[in-house]
């Protein structure tokens, strides 16, 4: 350290020096995600880019921030006396002896498989003691702290009922996980997304046998939740499953380099094969030039003379992408309508899947791959397109607005469509209007 640093040293405090520590982990960081970015053969000066690596340290502080959470300073001052029923009456009521839950805490992890960010629905059940209760508002907050770490779904289950037991010290404890994940969808093994259900308890809620497990499940019944199909599923990552491949060193580096910055162990067994399995999700966005071979000339043979035309569409073809802000997925549903001669061959449906594709497995913003779509077909049907892409962006949910459901919709108009309300309206409301991402 130079000297402005020595004379300076003794004036830093332990708030200073975690802003700090804080600081050099985000830029170790960014310095990596540069490394991922460039063996993507991406542009790391550009415009949409360039300030990726700092949105990214960003997303992965926030998403993380689970470990330099203390459940103690969250649970403390918030135990309130409540004397419950009379002892010398039968059966148990709402204040101590009986059972409490909070239920649908909606939260988001990411898997330490393949650092992508998972799903979860939160179910917590409790039973007070010692005529106290906590404030409800801190169980929520207790269980994110534990999910927003590097995690896998029974050990989160365990932590968060081990916590709250430990801290609380009621009766019991039980916690219930409905966990999804999305799948890798270039994975021959890809079956669709991976659920699970998993739980875990304490003190009365040790035996899953005893009749305060139906209580809870009585309750959470109509939620969907079948006691019979609670269990552990071993690798229930999807990336588990994919074999191994050779990366270059500087990207495996990198993604260790960014695990050992969220105060993880990279060396840790189940984090070992991580890099790998992140590489083997990212590596589907690589920068790619033309679609020019996917095309084939079938815009060669367009069928441009007079005639009467008719609306012509393809709804509901799925996508995945990366967002380039982030480095997370964003999936979702493309709608597509076009203008032809009704003596005319429709543009095939393998087509326009393929030039979803094509534009969807890159870095990508939504904005753009809507346009981008939109450009394409046009240059097939002579110009009127009408393009709607509807999804769900892990980076809002996952850090933004943290709200199941919520999607995103942009629309792109060219051609005879964009002073064509009636057509605009007629292919607007051929989109199924219950139009469903799995996963929410």
């Amino acid at each position: 350290m130079g000297s402005f640093g020595e004379m300076h040293a003794n004036l830093v405090t332990r708030s200073d020096e975690v802003s700090i520590e804080k600081e050099c982990n985000r830029s170790a960081i960014e310095f990596a995600v540069k490394d991922l970015l460039l063996g993507l053969g991406e542009d790391i000066n550009r415009e949409g880019i360039r300030k990726t690596p700092f949105r990214v340290a960003k997303a992965f502080s926030e998403g993380t921030r689970g470990y330099r959470q203390n459940v103690k300073d969250i649970i403390e001052g918030a135990l309130f006396p409540e004397s419950g029923l009379d002892t010398n009456k039968n059966g148990h009521g709402g204040g101590v002896g009986g059972l409490v839950i909070v239920r649908d805490i909606d939260l988001y992890s990411y898997c330490e498989s393949c650092l992508l960010p998972f799903q979860i629905k939160c179910h917590i059940g409790y039973v007070p003691s010692s005529q106290r209760v906590v404030g409800l508002s801190k169980l929520p907050r207790v269980a994110e702290a534990f999910a927003k770490r590097l995690q896998e779904p029974q050990r989160l289950a365990d932590e968060i009922c081990s916590s709250l037991h430990q801290e609380i010290r009621p009766e019991g404890v039980a916690i219930i996980l409905q966990c999804t994940h999305i799948p890798f969808p270039r994975d021959s093994n890809h079956k669709g997304w991976v659920k699970i259900l998993v739980s875990s308890g304490l003190g009365v809620f040790e035996n899953k046998n005893d009749e305060i497990w139906s209580d809870l499940f009585s309750l959470l019944k109509f939620r969907g939740i079948d006691k019979d199909k609670v269990g552990v599923l071993k690798c229930w990552c999807p990336s588990s499953k994919i074999e191994a491949s050779d990366y270059s060193p500087i990207m495996v580096n990198a993604v260790s380099s960014i695990i050992k910055s969220l105060g993880e162990d990279p060396r840790r067994k189940e984090l070992v094969e991580t890099p790998s399995r992140f590489l083997k999700w990212l590596m589907n966005f690589q920068c790619v030039s033309n679609i020019d071979v996917e095309m084939n000339g079938y815009g060669d043979s367009f069928c441009n003379t007079n005639g009467e035309v008719k609306i012509y569409s393809e709804v509901s073809i799925p996508f995945w992408s990366q967002c380039e802000h982030h480095l997370l997925p964003f999936y979702g549903v493309v709608h597509i309508g076009y203008f032809l001669l009704e003596r005319c061959d429709p543009v095939g449906k393998s087509l326009l899947q393929s030039i979803v594709h094509f534009y969807g497995f890159k870095l990508q913003v939504q904005e753009r791959l809507t346009k981008q779509i939109a450009e394409t077909v046009s240059q097939l049907v002579g110009g009127n397109v009408i393009v709607v892409v509807e999804a769900s962006h892990t980076c809002m949910i996952s850090r933004g607005i943290e709200k199941f459901g919520s999607n995103t919709a942009t629309i792109a108009v060219l051609g005879s469509f964009s002073t064509d309300l009636e057509a605009r309206t007629k292919f607007l409301e051929s989109i199924p209007s219950a139009t469903s991402f799995e996963g929410n």
